[in-house]
């Protein structure tokens, strides 16, 4: 355990990288536990509002991720330095992606459905760090031989074929795959063979005058959400809390006019 510790986390200078994504995970966590707790009226938390004004967490990420940052910039990231930003840094990032969604929307739909699109953010992100963190570079420049890392010109065109594939799966609608392609090549290659989602700028484009590639994407997404969006909501709400329901918003019905 000790020789992988050295080898795969101090040698290549990865430490900070380690802290970064606990203090990111552990932030979301306690955050996450904090405003169920605020919303279910429970323990002495309640919301930050100085003169009526809601302060979202998001203000206090935002200001951590600057301090982080430029500090680390401006440190150099060397030493105990280093660590410290990168564990600032991680927190207000926690901070930050678990009101993704609020900054996506403008809006405040922290408990809507909308909402978890910040828990989708932060697995992502966690899981992408946790890659790049066991040895996986973007776009698998991992994978290249030594000789082909000395040469320039293969290694532009690895970088350049693997970054497309993910384009293209960017572009079919698929962007979890996408976003784990770029670490993990083949996963962006079989999203970029596979179907295109309907409604995506792929499907709009290229199957206008397709109408069997038009069904056969829209029954393949159809058996996907019947197979995994029950497992992923469930996973979604033992993460971040069960959604609000949205209100009924339909009209009350007329009431009968008196006949007298």
């Amino acid at each position: 355990m000790g020789h992988w510790w050295y080898r795969n986390i101090l040698e290549p200078g990865k430490l900070p990288l380690l802290l970064a994504l606990l203090s990111f995970v552990l932030t979301f966590a306690v955050t996450r536990t904090i405003t169920r707790l605020i919303r279910a009226g429970r323990g002495p938390f309640r919301n930050v509002s100085p003169g009526g004004l809601h302060i979202h967490h998001v203000v206090p990420g935002v200001i951590l991720m600057t301090i982080g940052g430029f500090g680390a910039v401006a440190t150099g990231a060397h030493g105990v330095s280093s660590a410290l930003c990168a564990v600032i840094f991680g927190m207000g990032a926690g901070l930050v992606l678990d009101e993704f969604a609020l900054v996506l929307h403008l809006d405040d739909v922290y408990w809507s459905e909308q909402g978890r699109q910040s828990v989708e953010v932060v697995v992502v992100t966690a899981a992408v760090v946790g890659l790049v963190l066991i040895g996986s570079v973007p776009f698998g420049v991992d994978q290249l031989t030594p000789d082909e890392r000395q040469s320039r010109a293969a290694l532009i065109l690895n970088v350049c074929f693997n970054f497309l594939l993910a384009v293209i799966a960017l572009s079919k609608g698929k962007v979890l795959t996408a976003l784990f392609g770029t670490v993990v090549p083949v996963v962006a290659l079989v999203g970029a063979i596979r179907l295109a989602k309907p409604g995506s700028p792929w499907a709009k484009h290229l199957y206008r005058r397709r109408p069997k590639a038009r069904a056969r994407a829209a029954l393949r997404l159809w058996h996907h959400d019947r197979r995994w969006s029950g497992v992923g909501r469930k996973v979604q709400d033992l993460i971040g809390g069960t959604p609000d329901r949205t209100p009924d918003r339909t009209p009350d019905p007329k009431p009968a006019r008196d006949e007298r």
